[in-house]
């Protein structure tokens, strides 16, 4: 099997993991959002998971590695990045469905293959572009600005899926070498600073024992789905592994109608429909130029 098959597949499977972690993490945060505040959850869950990560930084030795000034730079803004990502998507999901909230951010493979064209130099052929434009026609389905039963919240959802690019297209732009655990604890690090920031403008709900148990879930799922996400975005091509966030609906899907017996419209189940075949054909097409090098894509971004 050739290597970069091997690698992307490794990436896939990744992805696929990462996706289990973050929506079952996404559950247990919307089932806290009802009874303590967004940044007390945060400050908490960040403070198990930072010990955790910093045990297996220790552990591999992570801290001893050198950065350039280049790589700090795109730290500073990785993490940047992720704290705005963080807030506004868990802010949708514990205001909306968590079907309908997770549906928008299956535009993420769309937006970071077309982020990729743009600013990473990557291969981006006429077809795959109309895919990406079916995707954001999908996206407004799921939305439906102005429609009766939407929510502002919707907006907050699309805001976070523009952070999560911007900071799936700075891992990828990271020097080689630095060890996925540390861009793990710079980000866990970020977010919990943020937290721990908002929470002396915030009055402190005291924590039952049921609530203790969902926090240590969430701390134990958020470094997996992190430390996978990292990885992911690291082995094979970007545009391959990317579509397959979509397992994450799955989940998503599951999750709502088990736990709050939410199912979304059969217009929003039409628009993810078209989110995900954009997607996957966006996957496909790929795939199907690098097989044929004489069939040459547009190219599009930096000269």
């Amino acid at each position: 099997m050739p290597e970069k098959k091997t690698e992307n597949i490794k990436g896939a499977m990744l992805m696929v993991l990462s996706m289990a972690a973050f929506t079952t993490n996404d559950l247990f945060v919307k089932l806290l959002g009802a009874q303590l505040p967004l940044s007390q959850i945060l400050m908490l869950r960040g403070a198990v998971a930072l010990l955790m990560i910093a045990g297996l930084c220790q552990f591999y030795r992570a801290w001893t590695i050198r950065y350039a000034r280049k790589d700090w730079g795109l730290i500073a803004l990785r993490c940047a990045a992720d704290v705005c990502a963080t807030y506004f998507f868990l802010n949708a999901l514990i205001n909306m469905p968590i079907a309908n909230a997770t549906a928008i951010l299956q535009l993420l493979p769309l937006t970071v293959a077309l982020g990729a064209a743009l600013f990473l130099d990557e291969l981006l052929g006429w077809r795959r572009m109309i895919a990406i434009g079916i995707g954001f026609l999908g996206m407004l389905m799921i939305v439906r600005p102005g429609a009766e039963g939407f929510s502002n919240y919707s907006y907050y959802a699309l805001i976070a899926v523009l952070f999560i690019t911007l900071r799936e297209l700075v891992t990828r732009s990271m020097s080689a070498h630095i060890p996925s655990l540390m861009i793990t604890f710079f980000a866990a690090l970020s977010v919990f600073i943020y937290a721990s920031i908002s929470m002396l403008y915030i009055e402190w709900v005291p924590v039952e024992r049921m609530q203790t148990w969902y926090l240590v879930a969430c701390s134990l799922l958020i470094c997996a789905a992190y430390f996978f996400s990292v990885l992911a975005a690291r082995v094979g091509e970007l545009s391959f592994v990317a579509p397959f966030r979509y397992t994450g609906l799955l989940w998503a899907l599951l999750f709502g109608f088990l736990v709050y017996g939410d199912w979304p419209t059969h217009l929003a189940l039409a628009g993810a429909g078209l989110v995900v075949a954009a997607g996957l054909y966006t996957m496909w097409r790929e795939a199907k130029t690098k097989e044929k090098p004489g069939m040459a894509p547009l190219k599009r971004g930096r000269k």
